[in-house]
């Protein structure tokens, strides 16, 4: 059994005096993990960052063994390492892919959206909007995106202000009147409107936040990363 396929490194670990275990999210073959022998050395560990991109071979004598990987470097993203913010991002990113995809299982544009938000990571402070919509992509992809195209009360497409907890669906201002204090926020940067302050943004991540506490509880009351926790709260101290 083996393949070759493309993909960003989410976590390293190791595995006995000299091998790591390296887990990755790749384009054909979804969140993948296999052994890196001497990934643990000197030569071959800097290459085995999260966040790197790198070209993969996986080979095992059974399909449901863990398998070896060859790893080849592509993009390291090393910059993403010298930004604390973006760092947390990274780490946010991997956290909630290793917790809510399935092993083994392709999903191909949450790849390429992921793999963008990566490279947003590194190219610059301009990326927590991105981080944002990328968790709404997230949500779509698992079966549990929000439908914010048109008020579900009163079908408009104008000033959709709040999101309902129980139907992620978009809501108005005159659509939610007394209700307003019991839904989710809908800012501008959710609708894809441009790129909000961070205040906007972690506004957005308490409404993306419900529904992956949702989905969360639907894989097994599973809590959510501490990473993402940790980057909200900077991103609220900013």
């Amino acid at each position: 059994m083996d393949w070759q396929d493309e993909g960003a490194i989410l976590s390293v670990r190791p595995h006995g005096e000299s091998s790591a275990i390296v887990e990755a999210f790749t384009a054909g073959h979804g969140r993948h993990a296999g052994v890196v022998r001497g990934g643990a050395s000197r030569k071959i560990a800097p290459a085995l960052m999260p966040g790197a991109q790198v070209a993969l071979t996986w080979r095992a004598r059974l399909d449901q063994h863990i398998g070896t990987f060859t790893v080849e470097p592509v993009t390291s993203r090393a910059a993403i390492l010298s930004d604390r913010l973006a760092l947390m991002g990274l780490n946010a990113v991997c956290a909630l892919l290793h917790v809510t995809l399935p092993e083994r299982e392709p999903h191909e544009a949450l790849y390429a959206a992921s793999v963008a938000l990566l490279d947003r990571l590194a190219a610059g402070p301009d990326w927590p909007s991105d981080y944002l919509r990328w968790e709404a992509k997230l949500l779509e992809d698992l079966g549990y995106g929000l439908d914010l195209g048109r008020c579900a009360v009163t079908g408009t497409r104008d000033d959709l202000a709040f999101v309902s907890p129980r139907t992620g669906r978009a809501v108005s201002t005159a659509g939610a009147g007394e209700w307003a204090d019991r839904l989710l926020p809908l800012p501008a940067v959710l609708l894809g409107q441009g790129r909000g302050l961070p205040a906007e943004v972690v506004a957005g991540l308490r409404t993306t936040g419900h529904f992956l506490e949702r989905l969360m509880a639907d894989l097994g009351h599973r809590p959510l990363p501490e990473a993402r926790r940790r980057l909200i709260e900077a991103l609220a101290g900013m």
